[in-house]
């Protein structure tokens, strides 16, 4: 469980929309409840057997060539039930506290992922998990556990500890408001149940940069608008 006693979050499962900028976890999220966290890391290398190697020393051989390439998801499962979003439009726009019924942040979710990466205030670009770390982004033993995003990222400086060999390596969360998985939503499934207040539902989050994204083609569109 992720010991979350030293804040004011409810949850350890966020959706972050584009125009997501502050560090409080709760404007321009959607917040999950999440009763299941599915990871996978799927690692692709080009191989092939080795011509002859068995006939010259009884054992065959592959070979492999490791381009560093892979493909990462997320899998989430749970429930949405009735909750209150903090919304903002603008960078001066004071915080707006919305109340959603279920059904309303369901179609929000689905609005987002049949959007595109230019709509910076529908489409999400961002998943955090939270899970509890003893050890700290520089590969310390920490006093006490403190809750950061999971990412695929490694402990160490630039080249140091685990990304000794990582020219550009990516920096390791250090608290709740570090980045978490940047990618995009490939699919969001719900189940309406007249029998229940609230709305199950499965997500599917993969890992990836997108284009296009960010805030210059929302500028240059609200420029000529």
């Amino acid at each position: 469980m992720v010991d979350l006693s030293d804040s004011n979050l409810e949850h350890v499962v966020f959706l972050k929309l584009g125009a997501y900028k502050t560090n409080d976890l709760i404007t321009n999220t959607i917040p999950l409840k999440v009763t299941s966290v599915e990871l996978a890391t799927n690692k692709t290398i080009p191989s092939m057997e080795v011509p002859f190697s068995g006939a010259l020393s009884g054992e065959s051989m592959t070979a492999a060539l490791d381009l560093g390439m892979a493909s990462k998801t997320v899998g989430l499962s749970g429930f949405i039930l009735g909750d209150s979003i903090t919304r903002k439009w603008a960078e001066d726009d004071t915080n707006t506290v919305l109340n959603f019924t279920a059904i309303e942040i369901a179609q929000m979710i689905h609005s987002s992922v049949d959007s595109t990466g230019i709509q910076i205030y529908q489409a999400v670009n961002e998943l955090v998990f939270l899970y509890d770390s003893k050890v700290d982004n520089l590969g310390a033993q920490r006093t006490s556990p403190v809750a950061i995003p999971f990412t695929w990222a490694s402990r160490g400086a630039r080249k140091e500890k685990d990304n000794r060999g990582a020219i550009l390596s990516k920096d390791f969360p250090t608290d709740r408001y570090s980045e978490g998985i940047k990618g995009f939503i490939r699919s969001f499934s719900t189940t309406i149940d007249s029998e229940t207040i609230d709305i199950s539902f499965t997500l599917q989050f993969e890992v990836a940069t997108v284009f296009p994204s960010g805030n210059i083609a929302t500028t240059i569109s609200d420029a000529i608008s």
